[in-house]
């Protein structure tokens, strides 16, 4: 038996929605999950092309395989230990990594998802879209980037208690990524941001969050001015200097940037990004918002 899943990048944040807001990018992640007949070897289960092929794990640490497995374990214990030795992984990889693009829940929620049509084709019981959820934001930590990858479009989610919502997204179809040739560890960016936040510059990126929502529904005129952050981008502007230069320089334009999720990648709620105000070492991508969230289909 064959599960395929692919799995879309994701922008968290989105200005000043912070660790609440995300967005899911048709920018996919393919993996392609294997039961065999008898144990496979361990330390040879994973093949990985694209996106960080040459660092990636090929045994059962990889987090994939690590997720599937710890999900087996909690949810379908009586499976578990026969389906596990039995299982290979092939990934293509097509989200950049350590870009802010949400790659990390991407594979979480991909984890999570191949455990479920596991346990399903296996005893008939299912995990539902929520409990997915649930599982996830205890990886994580958050919701906000799994929400999007499990759900699609535009989401608003709670972490206690761990609820989502889908926006209805009208305003825009395609957005553009900015992606930069480096890296940035999401730990050092979170590790910036004060434990403590001005009451107003709290009251004015809770307005502007607002202002967000009616933005990507109703009026597009108003993306620019709901897109200001207060609340944690300036604050980690010395882990992402050229990227935040690159969303002032935006700005200054006129257009709607912001720092993708914990950075460096920059998104712009606008279909087209003049190549002029596009700098050395970033690469622009034009993507459409994925509406669907993963995909998921089996072969017996």
């Amino acid at each position: 038996m064959r599960v395929r899943l692919e799995v879309p990048a994701t922008s968290a944040n989105l200005g000043p929605g912070y660790d609440s807001y995300g967005l899911a990018l048709d920018i996919v992640d393919t993996l392609t999950l294997t039961v065999h007949d008898a144990a496979v070897d361990p330390d040879r289960c994973v093949e990985v092309t694209g996106e960080s092929a040459d660092v990636l794990p090929r045994d059962r640490s990889h987090l994939i395989m690590r997720i599937i497995g710890e999900v087996l374990e909690s949810e379908f214990p009586d499976v578990a230990a026969d389906l596990s030795p039995r299982l290979s992984l092939e990934c293509v990889n097509r989200i950049p990594h350590s870009r802010g693009m949400g790659s990390s829940a991407a594979a979480v929620v991909a984890g999570i998802g191949l455990a479920a049509e596991l346990g399903a084709w296996s005893t008939g019981a299912e995990l539902s879209r929520d409990r997915i959820l649930e599982i996830a934001t205890a990886v994580e930590g958050h919701p906000d980037n799994a929400a999007p990858a499990i759900f699609g479009g535009l989401t608003v989610s709670l972490s206690a208690p761990v609820k989502s919502w889908q926006v209805p997204v009208r305003t825009l179809e395609t957005v553009t990524v900015l992606v930069p040739s480096f890296r940035l560890d999401t730990e050092v960016a979170r590790g910036l941001i004060p434990a403590g936040i001005d009451h107003a510059i709290a009251a004015d990126n809770s307005a502007r969050a607002g202002l967000l929502v009616h933005g990507l529904s109703n009026d597009a005129q108003v993306l620019f001015e709901a897109t200001r952050d207060q609340l944690h981008q300036e604050f980690r502007r010395s882990a992402y200097p050229d990227s935040m230069a690159l969303v002032d320089s935006l700005r200054g334009e006129g257009l709607p940037a912001v720092i993708s999720g914990a950075g460096p990648t920059v998104l712009v709620l606008a279909e087209d990004v003049p190549e002029t105000l596009v700098p050395a070492g970033f690469a622009a991508q034009r993507t459409a918002i994925d509406l669907g969230g993963y995909r998921v289909s089996r072969e017996n």
